[in-house]
C-alpha cells in the first residue's frame, strides 16, 4: 500500500474535481466531434456489461416469480371462479368467431386476396435501463449469433415499445416511445384521424397536430399510421386519455414500467436516418432492404 504525505493527499483532493470536470468535457467534445465512434464505443461497453446486467437481474426475476406464485395461491379460489365465468363467455364468443372466420375466408377467396409475407423477428429480454435524465431507453440482451438491425420495431405482449437505435453483437438499445425525442405518426379511432404522438419523458406521451375540428376523444384507440416510413401501420399504441391539464395524452398499451420479454421486428423500414448516416448511406440501406441483405 502506497502511503502519501498529508500535503500530497490534500493536493490530490483539490485536483480531483477539476480533473473529473475536464475529463467529462473531453468525453462530451469527443462524442460531438465523432458521433459514430462514440456510438460504437457505447455499444461496445454495453456488450461488455450485458452479461453482468443479466446476472444481476436473474435472481430478481426468480424472486418476483416466487412472489407472484404466492399471491396466486392466496387468491386461488377467487381466481378459479373468475376463470370459470371467463370460460363461459369465451365459449359464447367462439361460435361468433367461427362464423366470422368462415365469412372472412369466403370474402378473401372472392377477392383473390394474397396474404402479406411474415415479418422476421427475434425475442430478447430487457436487462437494464439504458436511459438517463433526459432520455428514455432500455438495453436488451441478444442471444449469440442473433443480429438486430437499427430501425427494428420493439413490441411487448400488449403494444408498441419503441425502436432500436443502436445495435451491438450482444445487446441493442431501444429508444422508448415516451422519450422526449420520439415523434410517431398515429391514427385515432375508427375514422383514422391522423396526429403525432410526442414523447414527454413521462409515462403518457401527448398528441399533437390533429386536423381542425377533429379533436381526440376520450378512450379512442391509437395505432401507428405508417406515415414517413419509420413505423408500419396498425401497431397498437394505446388509448386517448385526458388528464387534469386538458391535454390529450395516450395511456400506453405496453407496460413500459416493467418490461421483460420484447420482440424485435425487422420491417426493413428506414424512414428515419440513424445518427451520423448520410443521404448516400440511406440510399445504400434502402437498396440492401430491397435485396433482402
Amino acid at each position: 500500500m502506497i502511503r502519501l504525505s498529508i500535503p500530497m493527499r490534500e493536493a490530490l483532493e483539490k485536483l480531483s474535481l477539476p480533473l473529473l470536470i475536464a475529463a467529462a468535457f473531453a468525453l462530451m467534445l469527443a462524442g460531438r466531434l465523432d458521433a459514430p465512434l462514440a456510438g460504437r464505443a457505447r455499444m461496445a461497453l454495453a456488450d461488455a456489461l450485458t452479461p453482468v446486467y443479466a446476472a444481476f437481474t436473474a435472481p430478481m426475476r426468480r424472486i418476483e416469480g416466487a412472489l407472484v406464485e404466492v399471491r396466486q395461491l392466496w387468491n386461488l379460489r377467487a381466481e378459479n371462479a373468475r376463470l370459470r365465468a371467463e370460460n363461459a363467455t369465451l365459449r359464447r364468443w367462439q361460435a361468433v368467431a367461427l362464423a366470422l372466420e368462415a365469412e372472412n375466408a369466403k370474402l378473401k377467396s372472392a377477392l383473390h386476396w394474397i396474404p402479406e409475407p411474415g415479418v422476421p423477428f427475434v425475442t430478447a429480454r430487457a436487462v437494464a435501463d439504458a436511459g438517463g435524465l433526459y432520455d428514455r431507453a432500455v438495453l436488451v440482451a441478444l442471444a449469440p449469433g442473433i443480429k438486430v438491425h437499427v430501425g427494428a420495431i420493439a413490441l411487448d405482449a400488449h403494444g408498441l415499445v419503441g425502436r432500436v437505435t443502436e445495435a451491438g453483437r450482444q445487446s441493442a438499445r431501444v429508444l422508448l416511445i415516451t422519450d422526449l425525442n420520439s415523434r410517431i405518426p398515429v391514427r385515432l379511432g375508427p375514422g383514422g384521424v391522423r396526429a403525432i404522438l410526442a414523447g414527454t419523458n413521462t409515462p403518457e406521451p401527448e398528441l399533437l397536430y390533429w386536423p381542425a375540428g377533429t379533436a381526440p376523444k376520450e378512450g379512442e384507440q391509437v395505432v401507428t399510421s405508417g406515415v414517413a416510413g419509420a413505423f408500419p401501420p396498425g401497431l397498437p399504441v394505446g388509448t386517448v386519455h385526458y388528464g387534469r391539464s386538458g391535454v390529450p395524452r395516450v395511456a400506453l398499451a405496453a407496460a413500459l414500467a416493467r418490461l421483460g420479454i420484447l420482440r424485435l421486428f425487422d420491417y426493413r423500414l428506414h424512414g428515419v436516418l440513424p445518427p451520423g448516416m448520410t443521404r448516400r448511406g440511406r440510399a445504400r440501406l434502402a437498396v440492401g432492404a430491397r435485396h433482402g441483405n
